[in-house]
């Protein structure tokens, strides 16, 4: 099988934004910023940190050895290629054993006389984070998986939803820390669809927008493995939407641009695009841009973006957590530091994020920052 060729080398080495303003207001420093902040900076992540307990717990089933269950969380290294190498070496008997299980529960099902197909792959979007924008196709897929293999930004209330009987693996990245490359991934894939196997792919938001959706589909379809693609509500939409931002807008903005904030080699620099983007006319929405914005926002006021257009920075969009920063495009910046926002954070840019029942239509004189109650 793909999955023992490819990983036999490793065996052996805010408080909560709704659909409503918030109640509270407090005045701050004169500035043209609102910022949504959560009572607590303690709120707990709403999907699947590196090595949060919550991910141990929910993939246990490969941690069967005795001596791993002592410590279901892998010691915190600061060499992080150390704990995944040491992580799936961990996880590969139990795979070789759902693989062997798999496989003959098909066998059993009368696939006889070497007839038996392939299994399908999924690739299913699951939104921006709340769980209730998952479609009703994409809810009757994931509960008839056998395998489902997860990202980061797949949300923990998501999640519980899976049959008892279901297989989660984690295969989530972050900066700094993959816990499976995409050609392990791809192979995970192609290895439980030639067992007969239903897998499940469950992407964040939409698996085509920036979810290298297209790449895993181009590549099973490649070893002949039947791929089906269910659709979910990309960030960009179902954020906005949250905000009552329209995207497009006549006689405001009459298109609207998705960008990725990484660049294919990593660095702080995301590009060439920025001249094409400056588009005053258009709404620009950034996905995984807070390492970039500070060039960006940079080079789209020196192509000509007026330094005043409106633009919202939003953390964990559509989740109780959900934290947002509306600022000018001249003070993004500092406002979205000066919050502290994390990964994940969408970015919006353009004169139709003042058409938000939540933009503050401050002067120089007052601004204030709004808390949910």
């Amino acid at each position: 099988m793909a999955l023992v060729n490819g990983f036999s080398s490793l065996s052996a080495t805010h408080s909560t934004f709704q659909s409503r303003k918030p109640s509270g207001f407090n005045l701050q420093q004169p500035s043209c910023s609102m910022s949504y902040t959560p009572s607590s900076s303690s709120s707990p992540s709403p999907f699947t940190e590196k090595h949060s307990m919550e991910r141990y717990q929910r993939d246990r089933w490969l941690y069967k050895d005795p001596s791993v269950n002592a410590s279901c969380s892998l010691p915190i290294d600061s060499n992080s290629s150390f704990i995944r190498e040491t992580d799936i070496a961990l996880q590969l008997p139990e795979l070789k054993k759902l693989l062997q299980v798999l496989r003959e529960k098909r066998e059993n099902e009368g696939c006889e006389g070497g007839n038996r197909r392939p299994g399908n792959v999924f690739l299913i979007g699951t939104g921006p984070g709340d769980p209730e924008l998952l479609t009703l196709k994409a809810m009757k897929v994931i509960q008839s998986a056998d395998l489902l293999l997860y990202d980061r930004l797949v949300s923990n209330d998501l999640l519980n939803m899976v049959r008892p009987e279901a297989r989660l693996l984690y295969v989530g990245k972050t900066a700094g820390y993959h816990s499976r490359t995409q050609e392990e991934i791809h192979e995970l894939l192609l290895s439980f669809a030639e067992v007969g196997a239903t897998v499940v792919r469950l992407k964040g938001g939409d698996p085509l927008v920036f979810g290298r959706g297209g790449e895993e589909m181009d590549f099973l379809q490649q070893q002949g493995i039947q791929v089906k693609v269910i659709p979910g509500i990309t960030a960009a939409s179902g954020i906005a939407a949250e905000l009552g931002i329209p995207l497009t807008h006549r006689g405001v903005a009459n298109s609207v641009r998705f960008l990725t904030g990484h660049s294919r080699k990593g660095g702080t620099d995301p590009l060439f695009v920025a001249e094409h983007a400056a588009d005053p006319d258009s709404t620009l929405v950034v996905y995984m841009g807070l390492s970039t914005l500070p060039s960006l926002a940079l080079k789209l006021m020196h192509h000509g973006l007026p330094h005043d257009t409106p633009a919202a920075a939003i953390e964990r969009g559509t989740t109780p957590q959900q934290r947002v920063v509306f600022a000018e495009l001249k003070d993004l910046i500092d406002e979205v530091t000066s919050a502290n926002l994390v990964s994940p954070t969408l970015i919006i840019i353009g004169k139709v994020v003042a058409l938000s029942p939540f933009w503050p239509h401050c002067s120089k004189e007052e601004a204030v920052l709004v808390e949910s109650q």
